[in-house]
C-alpha cells in the first residue's frame, strides 16, 4: 500500500508534465504518475477526473502564455522584427520548456484534448501571421528554424545533454542573441492580420 504524502496540486502537475514529456501521453499512466508522486491512483483521480484532465491542467498555463506571446506578435504588425517578441518567446520557452515540448511534439496525436486544440490553433495562428508578414518561403523557413530550433535546443538539453543549461541568464541571452541574429534583416511586410 502506498503511503500518501502531502503532494500539492502544483507538484502533481509538475510530475505529470515530466512524465508526459519523457514517456509520451499515450505511454503514460495515472498509476505511474501517482506512484512517482507518492499518491494512490484514486488520490490523483480525486483531483483530476482523467489523464486528459491532468494533461490539460499541466499545459494550460503555458498555452495561456503562448496566447499572450502570439497576440503580441500579431498586434505589432512588425512580426519577427520586434525585439520584444523575441524576448517574450525566449521567456516562454525557458519557463515552459516541457509544456512546449508536449504540445509541439505530441500536438497532432492529442488534438482531441481542448488544451492541446487551443495550443495547435495558436501555433496555426502564428504560422498564418508569419505567412502574412514574411513574403518568401526562404525567410519563413529562417523564422521557423530560429523559433523551432530554440525550442528544440532547450528540450534536447534537458533530455539528452550531459551538461544541462543551468545558467538561465546566460542561456536567455544566448537564445535572444541567436534568434535575433537569425532574424536580422528579415524582410517583413506590413500586411494586417485577422
Amino acid at each position: 500500500m502506498l503511503c500518501v504524502v502531502n503532494t500539492s496540486a502544483e507538484e502533481l502537475r509538475r510530475i505529470a508534465l515530466q512524465h508526459f514529456a519523457r514517456i509520451g501521453f499515450a505511454g503514460a499512466s495515472l498509476n505511474a504518475i501517482a506512484e512517482e508522486a507518492g499518491l494512490s491512483k484514486s488520490s490523483v483521480l480525486y483531483h483530476y477526473s482523467s489523464k486528459e484532465a491532468l494533461l490539460a491542467a499541466a499545459v494550460e498555463p503555458a498555452v495561456d502564455r503562448l496566447a499572450e506571446v502570439i497576440e503580441g506578435f500579431t498586434r505589432t504588425g512588425r512580426g519577427a522584427m520586434d525585439d520584444e517578441f523575441v524576448q517574450r518567446f525566449v521567456d516562454l520557452l525557458l519557463s515552459h520548456r516541457l509544456e512546449v515540448h508536449v504540445f509541439i511534439n505530441q500536438g497532432q496525436s492529442l488534438a482531441d484534448i481542448p488544451a492541446i486544440q487551443r495550443a495547435n490553433a495558436l501555433i496555426q495562428r502564428l504560422g498564418d501571421a508569419v505567412t502574412d508578414h514574411i513574403p518568401t518561403v526562404r525567410d519563413r523557413i529562417r523564422f521557423g528554424v530560429a523559433l523551432g530550433g530554440a525550442a528544440y535546443v532547450l528540450v534536447a538539453a534537458a533530455q539528452w545533454s550531459s551538461e544541462p543549461l543551468d545558467d538561465l541568464d546566460e542561456t536567455r541571452a544566448a537564445l535572444v542573441d541567436t534568434i535575433t541574429t537569425l532574424l536580422a534583416d528579415l524582410p517583413v511586410s506590413s500586411a494586417a492580420t485577422a
